[in-house]
């Protein structure tokens, strides 16, 4: 059955209180960004939160049911990307209809987390042997190249970290990471190596090998006629952040302020409502603003690993933690990229930034984790009888 009759004792209040909460704090905040975007991006957060409400009724068992399904789906679209997607700034990652885009490589986060998590639950005494480790790499590796080659290399990247983390929390002994770390890691360093040193190589866009390399070295000199090479505006974009953020001292200039010092008044915070946002919350609310907001991103990445200690069975245990992987990383990699910590990418920060496929893909992580937390009573694993996988 989708539905099933659940204990509301058992529903997660206090985790649907903080997405409250930081909702509201995050309308705000985009609201002082960029008031034009409030509206539309207000009414995607209130749908996009009913949304969430009515998955998290539906049993995350019937969800992983269709597993293949929902890879299925995410690769044709994926695929839909290369074929009719539209493109910006030199990449061709979205798929537009009706005066609305949508980037299927946010629901490729989600789709893996629940693919790996069914798949390892089925065969959990099979996980640590080659076999079923490059069946994982395979089934994850397909989509992940596919998103690379829109490009997208932040997302490759952070989407094979939640992949990691979701492999490692299903009981990956440390004698096979010891086998696996002993080859990737000389092949990642032959390849940094490769990158670095030969201008012309052939694994990197060249706008993304000097989006590494000003990171290195703010003084790199780049080819200004490149049309893809986002560099310089890279190194613009973080340096005024800081500077932004710097400005906001302890509690921060205000909201919907007018101040002439302000650089995101003045126009020097780029995507201020999006990827930046923020710079914006350091500029206007200061320390205390920023520590509020990580506190409330920690305080949901929490409860999504409490909610995975007590779930009923292996799969939902998976996938609390995926999520908790999902949301904490790409909000490590946002702020990251903000305070000049890490190289320039397009990842924005879950819940705040502006972007209606990446409000769908959190608000419907978060309904399967309050569905997961509902199942109070043990139940008969239905994966102990899947087919055994011979290693």
């Amino acid at each position: 059955m989708i539905f099933k009759k659940y204990q509301l004792r058992s529903y997660n209040f206090r985790l649907v209180a903080l997405i409250i909460i930081t909702c509201v704090y995050a309308i705000l905040i985009v609201n002082s960004a960029n008031s034009a975007y409030t509206l539309r991006q207000g009414a995607g957060m209130l749908l996009s939160f009913v949304m969430m409400i009515v998955i998290s009724f539906i049993d995350y068992n019937w969800i992983l049911k269709y597993y293949w399904l929902w890879y299925a789906i995410s690769t044709i679209l994926l695929l839909a990307v290369k074929l009719v997607g539209s493109s910006a700034k030199g990449a061709q990652r979205w798929i537009s209809f009706g005066g609305f885009s949508v980037q299927p490589s946010e629901f490729t986060k989600l789709i893996l987390i629940l693919v790996l998590s069914k798949m390892i639950s089925m065969y959990k005494d099979r996980l640590n042997t080659f076999k079923f480790l490059g069946v994982l790499a395979v089934t994850v590796g397909f989509q992940l190249l596919l998103i690379l080659a829109q490009p997208d290399l932040s997302t490759t990247l952070l989407t094979f970290v939640i992949c990691v983390v979701i492999i490692y929390c299903a009981g990956l002994e440390y004698k096979m990471i010891g086998k696996i770390l002993m080859v990737v890691i000389p092949v990642i360093v032959v390849l940094l190596a490769y990158v670095i040193l030969d201008e012309n190589q052939v694994i990197l866009k060249k706008y993304q090998r000097n989006r590494i390399m000003t990171y290195i070295d703010s003084n790199y000199s780049t080819d200004d006629d490149d049309e893809d090479d986002g560099s310089d505006d890279d190194t613009y974009q973080q340096y005024y952040a800081v500077q932004a953020i710097g400005s906001g001292q302890l509690t921060g200039k205000g909201l919907n302020n007018d101040d002439s010092s302000s650089l995101k008044n003045a126009g020097y915070i780029a995507e201020a409502q999006n990827d930046f946002i923020f710079a914006v919350i350091g500029e206007e609310l200061g320390f205390v603003g920023s520590v509020f907001t990580i506190f409330l991103i920690f305080a949901i990445v929490a409860e999504c690993l409490i909610t995975a200690v007590k779930a009923q069975n292996f799969a939902g245990r998976l996938i609390c933690c995926g999520v908790a992987a999902y949301i904490g990383f790409q909000s490590f990699f946002n702020i990251g990229v903000v305070t000049w910590i890490l190289p320039n990418t397009g990842i924005p920060l879950p819940f705040f930034s502006c972007g209606i496929t990446s409000l769908i893909t959190v608000f419907t992580s978060m309904g399967i984790v309050l569905n997961v937390g509902l199942h109070t009573k043990v139940e008969r694993d239905e994966d102990l009888f899947a087919p055994d996988f011979k290693g």
